[in-house]
């Protein structure tokens, strides 16, 4: 239980600051980091950093893909979260 939500939280911490990095990077008009890369991120565990890096930085909140899917991914995850740990407890 300690290794997933150690995992869980370093993965949002990447996505969290890849979202940071990304948006840095949009202002300075350097080369960007592929929106794939940062779906896949939120895919990997980290729907929550990618969630508030959204909200923080206002990134990519206008892009339907992630406005709509990193927050039903999110509700999802925790669903799935909350299913295996009452799972786990039985």
């Amino acid at each position: 239980m300690s290794y997933l939500i150690s995992y869980l939280t370093i993965i949002n911490l990447i996505t969290f600051i890849f979202f940071w990095n990304d948006k840095r990077r949009s202002k300075k008009e350097a080369w960007r980091i592929p929106e794939k890369t940062l779906l896949g991120l939120c895919l990997l565990g980290g729907s929550i950093g990618g969630f508030i890096g959204m909200r923080v930085f206002h990134h990519k909140t206008k892009h339907f893909l992630f406005s709509w899917g990193i927050p039903i991914l999110l509700i999802f995850q925790i669903g799935l979260s909350l299913f295996l740990l009452l799972r786990g407890l039985n």
